[in-house]
């Protein structure tokens, strides 16, 4: 057994990694930072050009839009070493706009959806996050790692069949070398060593620079060429709101999915509206919007073990001394060495834990089958806050038929002051689901003229709850019997007081 002595240092806390000032006082954690977001960077450079296409706009806007949004949201967001840059959901969302309007309508929308952000962050839209369940939760991280993977895909269809063993050997590194050696990150190690083999032995596979042409001059201060009309904001407007929503989504999960990870908390408020931050000076610098990446916020947290802002700032520090300094080293690198990386940060994002047949077996089929619903929606439509939100619904609807079940009424016939009377006792809780069931549980016609319903097991929820009440009280009326509510609590009493008789 290790005996700790006086001149052992004491293990640093989750929180104390994420300190910044300790970091650079660390050379060792500081090296991990830096390596981390050249990593990062080199990963962003074809993800970025990928999506650009998909929002059909030239390679720059994204490229400037990685940039911007990961020095921004460094200083101004609320989850330490999570990457923002341009991203496919964004890209999805404002493609329609580029092709019917131009770029300079995209520019403007990107501006007025970050505004939306602020607005939704100091609101407190982040609180909502405690809606969403754990199993909506799991579907998204398992949906997103199959989408990375899918993603790939394309990188390996009619293609040189060097390709594949040049994955391979990335592979093989990207596993291997951290049961050797953590000094380097392994998927550096492998970028430089693949890049190395295809330039001395001339092999011809894709490289980076197939993608596309890579900018030349930095970034600058862009104001968007449209009409400062009320018929521009009703363009733009829902393209902005459709932004706002989805990228404040997917930053948040992400973060809540980094907090995991790193076993830390977060400021999700200030991490929705510096989303908003980031995003106007990315419109006003000539980029295409993003958000949160959790791809490459996962190759930074796990796969490179970075903990602080430093990682995400000189992620996009070095994406830019990449694309126009070193532009030509950067096209040479083989998209094989990217996607090794990529399939690497798949198989680690899966929550394998999941789908293990004793897991499945334990859990409760609803929670599964609100899992699956969310992957499935999101690998069909590609949309990870359409997923997400079907996987909230559905886990809704499954809860409420499941807590409808829970309420229980009891029917027991005495004397009570010499008059023969019927008592319901009423247990759960009353909602829409359960309470439509509760009118069907009493027998008008064979109780005696006098019912007592005691409700102190119970509380009322919603209107649908007072209306089955109301309901019931006039259909025995109705069969001339009196009829007594008793034992409501407070808060069931005061709705039963605002809205009973006043439904219809």
């Amino acid at each position: 057994m290790a005996v700790k002595t006086a001149g052992d240092a004491p293990a640093e806390t989750p929180e104390e990694l994420q300190s910044v000032r300790a970091t650079l006082k660390s050379p060792r954690r500081l090296k991990t930072e830096v390596l981390a977001g050249l990593v990062v960077a080199l990963a962003l450079i074809p993800e970025a050009i990928a999506f650009s296409i998909i929002a059909g706009v030239d390679p720059r806007l994204g490229l400037f839009a990685s940039f911007t949004m990961a020095v921004t949201i460094a200083f101004v967001g609320g989850r330490p070493a999570m990457i923002s840059a341009a991203t496919g959901a964004i890209a999805l969302v404002i493609a329609p706009l580029v092709a019917s309007h131009g770029v300079d309508y995209l520019i403007a929308a990107v501006i007025l959806g970050g505004l939306f952000q602020i607005v939704l962050g100091l609101s407190g839209v982040a609180r909502l996050m405690r809606f969403i369940p754990r199993s909506v939760m799991v579907g998204f991280v398992n949906a997103l790692a199959i989408l990375i993977f899918m993603a790939q895909v394309p990188e390996l269809l009619g293609v040189s069949w060097l390709v594949y063993p040049l994955v391979l050997l990335g592979l093989v590194m990207i596993f291997g070398l951290p049961k050797l050696s953590k000094a380097v990150p392994a998927p550096l190690v492998a970028i430089v060593v693949l890049t190395l083999i295809t330039v001395l032995a001339s092999v011809a596979v894709p490289t980076v620079g197939d993608k596309g042409d890579l900018p030349e001059s930095l970034p600058s201060l862009l104001v968007p060429n449209v009409p400062f009309t009320l018929e521009t904001l009703q363009v733009i407007f829902p393209y902005a709101l459709a932004m706002a929503f989805v990228g404040l989504l997917e930053s948040l999960m992400t973060a809540k999915l980094v907090d995991d990870v790193t076993d830390t908390r977060s400021n999700k408020t200030r991490e929705a509206w510096g989303q908003g931050v980031a995003n106007i000076v990315t419109g006003f610098t000539g980029g295409m919007g993003g958000c949160a990446m959790i791809g490459q916020t996962m190759i930074n947290v796990k796969a490179s073990g970075a903990r602080t802002r430093i990682s995400t700032f000189l992620a996009g520090v070095f994406l830019l001394i990449l694309v126009v300094v070193l532009g030509d080293v950067v096209s040479v690198i083989p998209m094989a060495a990217l996607v090794a990386v990529m399939i690497f940060v798949s198989w680690a994002t899966f929550d394998w834990h999941s789908i293990r047949p004793r897991t499945l077996k334990m859990m409760p089929k609803s929670e599964t089958t609100v899992m699956v619903a969310t992957v499935i929606v999101v690998v069909a439509t590609h949309n990870l806050a359409i997923g997400v939100g079907v996987g909230v619904l559905v886990a809704m609807v499954l809860f409420a038929r499941r807590v409808a079940h829970f309420v229980t009424v009891k029917r027991t016939v005495s004397t009570v002051d010499g008059q023969e009377t019927a008592t319901y006792v009423v247990n759960g809780e009353l909602f829409f689901a359960s309470s439509n069931d509760l009118y069907t549980q009493f027998e008008y016609a064979h109780d005696p003229g006098h019912v007592v319903i005691d409700m102190q097991g119970s509380h009322l929820w919603d209107a649908s709850t007072v209306a089955a009440l109301d309901a019931i009280t006039e259909k025995y009326r109705n069969h001339g019997k009196d009829v007594k509510i008793v034992g409501l609590n407070d808060a069931s009493l005061l709705i039963r007081e605002r809205l009973g008789g006043k439904l219809g």
